[in-house]
């Protein structure tokens, strides 16, 4: 990491799993900290825990990043505390498990408003903040799953597809200015998403190829700072991705159908 002084790191869904991580892993760095979730309770225990283990400053703000208008009113939180922002993490999101014309409508919608809209909004908020500093960076969090259609994951996944379209073309339109833009595009991990996308008989295969939060936050903020394009953690997630780019996509929607079958 270069000596460039970082004022905050705002990180979205960083009470818990590969957002909690990060922000652990950057208050190692002595980064100071705007944490964004859902529970207000989970963020004052994390925040606690981070200032009074690593002597760094952290904020928190919660809301429900699935709402049309939250993405604005994080913004306006940032602006009106006048905290400079050099890191935003676009990390919160879920999946939902099921056959798409049986899944609830609105749940699904609300899916795609925070894995999507969410993420775009902030980036749109945030890149004029951000082109200000002498040096700065974007992370947003994807998945494995972008990689090819998922049935049965299929929202889920189409989501993934389009942070990482947009985060490659993002990253070229920002190229010559002080923003660096990554993706990170982590498979299973040891986190609740598993358990909230009704995953639940799935766990047990996952745990042969899960990963550890802590080990993926590490590559993703390793790999920020060194101004990756895109990190893909794990070596048979590696495999695995580079298989979809070669292979026919209706043998990989046939394996995926039969590893994520209901």
């Amino acid at each position: 990491m270069s000596e460039t002084k970082i004022n905050y790191a705002l990180i979205t869904g960083a009470s818990k799993g590969i957002g909690k991580s990060m922000a652990i892993a950057l208050a190692k760095r002595k980064i100071n900290l705007l944490l964004i979730s859902r529970s207000a309770d989970e963020l004052a225990v994390l925040q606690t825990a981070i200032e009074s283990e690593y002597g760094v400053e952290v904020h928190i703000f919660a809301i429900d990043l699935s709402q049309p208008q939250a993405a604005k009113a994080v913004h306006n939180w940032v602006t009106e505390k006048n905290y400079a922002v050099q890191i935003l993490i676009n990390n919160a999101g879920y999946g939902l498990w099921g056959k798409f014309a049986e899944l609830d409508l609105n749940a699904q919608m609300e899916m795609c408003q925070l894995n999507m809209t969410t993420v775009t909004a902030l980036c749109h908020l945030f890149v004029p903040v951000l082109s200000t500093q002498e040096k700065a960076y974007i992370l947003n969090v994807c998945s494995t799953a972008a990689y090819q259609a998922v049935p049965t994951l299929a929202i889920y996944s189409a989501t993934k597809s389009f942070i990482l379209s947009f985060t490659r073309a993002l990253r070229f339109e920002l190229k010559d200015g002080p923003v660096s833009v990554s993706c990170l595009s982590p498979g299973p991990v040891d986190t609740n998403f598993a358990h909230r996308a009704g995953l639940d008989a799935f766990n047990k295969m996952a745990e042969k190829f899960n990963m550890k939060p802590d080990d993926v936050a590490e590559i993703a903020i390793k790999g920020l700072f060194a101004g990756k394009s895109e990190m893909i953690p794990g070596f048979t997630n590696i495999i695995s991705v580079y298989a979809n780019r070669i292979l026919p996509k209706g043998f990989i929607e046939k394996m995926a159908a039969g590893i994520y079958k209901t």
